[in-house]
């Protein structure tokens, strides 16, 4: 059986993986510390590194939990890069700006050329 690929008919108008653009689903539940410490870590990774190439979508699975089916989501706070492709997981609360980059496959300011 293959593994479950990505569905981006839900991403927005004009997103394609060749643009640089970022499509991002931070799965949560709820309000907890570790919920909101992952949407601050994630918007300011955002602003820092990917500013006007990038958008998020906050799904809370408390309010709709059948959402975690389709990105296979086992754990929250879980972030997936949706776009652009391969689809990407991490999980936690985001606050190793470092581990993020790396997952995300986004270069630090100072390493590009």
């Amino acid at each position: 059986m293959m593994p479950d690929t990505a569905d981006f008919d839900d991403a927005p108008a004009g997103a394609d993986s060749d643009t640089g653009y970022y499509y991002l689903r931070l799965y949560v539940a709820g309000h907890t510390g570790r919920s909101i410490a992952a949407m601050n870590n994630l918007r300011r990774v955002c602003e820092t590194h990917l500013a006007g190439r990038y958008e998020i979508e906050v799904i809370d699975l408390l309010q709709n939990p059948r959402l975690a089916a389709g990105d296979q989501i086992l754990a929250v706070p879980t972030l997936v890069r949706r776009l652009p492709t391969p689809l990407k997981r991490i999980i936690g609360d985001l606050s190793n700006t470092e581990r993020v980059l790396v997952g995300l496959d986004i270069r630090q300011k100072a390493d590009v050329p």
